[in-house]
Parts: C-alpha cells; structure tokens; sequence
C-alpha cells in the first residue's frame, strides 16, 4: 500500500574511502618525527652490521649485549614505522597503539 506517508527506512550505502596502495601515508609520523625515526632504523641497522664484522674479540658479553640492544632498536623502529605509516595504525585504534 503506497501511501506516501511513510519514507524509506534504509540509508543508501556509504562508499568506502579510497585507500592508497600498501596503505602508506605520512600523515601521522611526518617532519622531524619520520626523519628521526627513519635516521633510527638506519643507525641501528647499520650497528648490526657493524657488530656482525667482528671476528674475534676478548671479551664477548658486552659485544653479545650491543648485538642485542642493537638488533632490538632496528626491529622495533621498523615496527614504529610500519604502524605509524600504514593502515595498521586505523586498524588497531589509537588507544590500542598508545597502549603499545
């Protein structure tokens, strides 16, 4: 019965935003914070080389910590990286990342 009181009680569908390709944007991490990070990821990764050189040494337990300390720095500035410049960092909510 088409009385024309009554208005159609679905929403017409949103589109979806349009996302960039692998997700990345700098819009979060951008200026002096993505260059320090980057900076970051570069030296801890070239620390790690510079570490894995050594042959022989006297005295390993401070190589093995610097090793450690070193690898650790480069992985979790890769990961700083990834959720801050992806579409990971919407995924998992900005409480979710500032708990992280």
């Amino acid at each position: 019965m088409e009385s024309g009181v009554y208005n159609e009680t679905t929403e017409p569908e949103a589109k979806a935003p349009r996302r960039r390709p692998f997700g990345f944007t700098v819009r979060r991490l951008w200026g002096w914070r993505l260059a320090a990070k980057v900076l970051q990821a570069i030296f801890s990764f070239v620390a790690v080389i510079c570490e894995e050189i050594v042959d022989e040494c006297s005295s390993c337990s401070g190589l093995y910590f610097f090793e450690f300390i070193s690898c650790s720095a480069f992985l979790l500035s890769l990961l700083i990286l990834c959720v801050y410049c992806s579409n990971l960092y919407e995924s998992l909510g900005e409480d979710k990342v500032q708990k992280l």
